[in-house]
């Protein structure tokens, strides 16, 4: 039997202890290098397929923000341009009115939302670089994000003139980083022209189906905005290159719908053969109930639908009924009938006018109206009997179809807010036709060539053909593209005001003056009932094409400049417009 002595007892119990907590900090640390696979940050995701792809359908949900294509993204533009005015005459007035101060939030959201889509895109890009994946997975991947990440920049371009540019994810990755400089808008468009150019080389085409087919970015969409990109900087040589090899098919078959009307709703004729891309939005009855309005608000229960249809609507079915259409382009679709003696088919689908002879159409396929049921009275379900040019909309305006469910039949009443489900169709083949006929024009002056292209868009709506000894110059048809091809086949949809500056409309005279026609309208002051005369152009502040950086941006980053729009003083940009070799196309009547 051993006899131990208390003082050796002691000294055993403390050693047994001191090993005992030992171990258990050794458990501790190794608990503590558990990761919990619920919890990730950027530092352990994306190392995958399956995480990269998660990481790509979270890019494609920045287009779909109140500051992108969601509202005010998508309409700003639109009121920007000379089809669309500020019928409420509060929301979006100093937009209209082109004069807009660097104190008004709204187009900060533009601003924010965007760069919410650039930082995705850029950490997609990062991390696939170094991500196991077949050739196959890389390429569409990497594709995607660099289409997302130019239609972003394009879009903050297109608004904001010289925005900052991040290329790298980790540049970024401090306070530091965040705080760019202005780069100039021909930096951002080289960066735009080379992500697309890459993006257009490695995706797939719509012709692999499944998703590619339904609205997921492919090289069809990369090569259409790609073409799109040059023609902003007057590259007509490449763009029109680029643009024949979509008509060829070398990116998928395109082809025009033969009803128009395919390309203004929802449903089944979404994602179909003349959509080179269009954002994704949940049809009628298949949404969530929450509106999704900043980019921190995910939830599972969103609508997912967009809110363009209550800005365009008319305030009788409860939109806010913000904007309307131009009389000019009104009276554009009545100047000309089709072949069958009817009215533009494509009046019907852009404007919600009363017309008699629509109730004359009903049931009857024609050359105009292959569903044969343009009745005016399908409006949210309500008859409307007003006159012609003046309908249900606010203020006495002709309220908005595109975009809208106006000519579905699916509500008595719309939900305000991010609630419309109709796709927003950012280009179609009917674009890349008319683009070559313009890039034809520019090159070759006017030929047959360009007069056919234009002829195909028009046969759709049924209308006569152009003839080329009409247009005597390269100008003449310039115009009929500019002021009555395009803005019937588009009227209302967003790019309009893109195009105004691309083609100088602001940098000189006549064509300020042809905006200002385009943008004189008339409205009733509810007050007095008098007829009110306004003119957006009026209070035009040269340099307020592109709208300002807001001045809260500017404050807290002190390398950031404001562009033209933030001056308080007139800043004309029309000398950088032909200090590159620009010209602007004189009036033709």
């Amino acid at each position: 039997m051993f006899n131990i002595k208390s003082t050796d007892m002691k000294r055993t119990n403390i050693a047994l202890a001191a090993c005992a907590l030992m171990l258990g900090f050794t458990a501790c640390e190794d608990q503590l290098d558990v990761k919990n696979p619920n919890y990730q940050t950027t530092a352990d995701f994306g190392d995958n397929e399956a995480e990269l792809q998660e990481a790509v359908i979270a890019c494609y949900n920045r287009i779909r923000l109140e500051g992108t294509f969601a509202r005010v993204g998508y309409t700003m533009d639109a009121v920007r341009g000379d089809e669309v005015w500020n019928a409420s005459q509060v929301w979006y007035l100093p937009f209209d009115n082109l004069n807009v101060g660097a104190g008004d939030e709204i187009g900060q959201w533009i601003w924010r939302d965007s760069y919410h889509g650039v930082n995705r895109a850029n950490f997609v890009l990062k991390y696939v670089e170094s991500a196991k994946l077949s050739d196959e997975a890389y390429r569409q991947i990497k594709g995607q994000a660099l289409f997302i990440r130019a239609l972003m920049n394009f879009h903050l371009s297109a608004y904001f003139q010289n925005v900052p540019l991040y290329t790298s994810y980790d540049a970024y990755a401090t306070l530091e980083g965040t705080y760019a400089k202005n780069a100039s808008q021909d930096e951002v468009f080289d960066l735009i022209e080379s992500d697309l150019a890459e993006a257009m080389a490695i995706l797939p085409s719509r012709d692999k189906g499944g998703e590619w087919a339904q609205g997921r970015a492919t090289c069809g969409a990369a090569a259409g905005f790609y073409a799109r990109a040059l023609m902003f900087r007057h590259k007509f040589n490449e763009a029109y290159a680029v643009l024949k090899d979509i008509i060829a098919g070398k990116y998928g078959h395109y082809e025009l719908m033969a009803d128009y009307g395919d390309n203004c709703r929802e449903g089944a004729s979404e994602n179909n053969a003349e959509s080179l891309f269009e954002v994704q939005f949940l049809d009628y009855g298949k949404q969530g109930t929450e509106a999704e309005w900043t980019p921190v608000n995910m939830t599972k229960d969103a609508t997912q639908g967009h809110a363009v249809e209550s800005n365009y609507a008319s305030y009788v079915f409860n939109s806010w009924a913000d904007l309307a259409g131009a009389e000019w382009l009104y009276n554009e679709f009545k100047r000309e009938r089709t072949t069958d003696d009817r009215l533009d088919p494509r009046l019907y689908w852009t404007l919600v006018s009363y017309e008699k002879e629509y109730d004359n159409y009903t049931g009857v396929k024609t050359a105009a109206y292959p569903n044969g049921d343009p009745r005016c009275n399908t409006v949210y379900q309500t008859d409307i009997t007003e006159t012609p040019a003046v309908n249900a909309g606010a203020l006495g305006s002709i309220s908005i179809a595109k975009n809208t469910n106006a000519r579905a039949n699916l509500y008595n009443k719309i939900a305000t807010g991010l609630s419309c489900g109709v796709n927003l169709r950012l280009m179609r083949y009917s674009d890349v036709l008319l683009r070559a006929a313009e890039c034809e024009n520019e090159i070759n002056g006017p030929t047959q060539t360009a007069i056919d292209y234009i002829n195909q868009v028009r046969r759709r709506a049924t209308l006569a053909d152009l003839q080329l000894a009409d247009f005597p110059s390269a100008d003449a048809l310039f115009e009929q593209i500019a002021n009555v091809e395009r803005p019937k086949e588009f009227g209302c949809e967003y790019g309009r005001g893109i195009d105004l500056i691309r083609w100088g409309f602001f940098y000189d005279a006549s064509r300020r003056q042809q905006l200002t026609e385009h943008t004189t309208y008339s409205y009733k002051n509810s007050a007095e009932g008098e007829t009110i005369t306004k003119c957006s152009m009026d209070n035009y502040i040269p340099g307020h094409e592109y709208f300002p950086i807001y001045q809260n941006t500017l404050d807290q980053n002190k390398n950031l400049v404001g562009n033209s729009a933030n001056s308080e003083t007139e800043k004309d940009n029309s000398g950088d417009f032909q200090s590159h070799g620009y010209k602007v196309h004189p009036v033709v009547k």
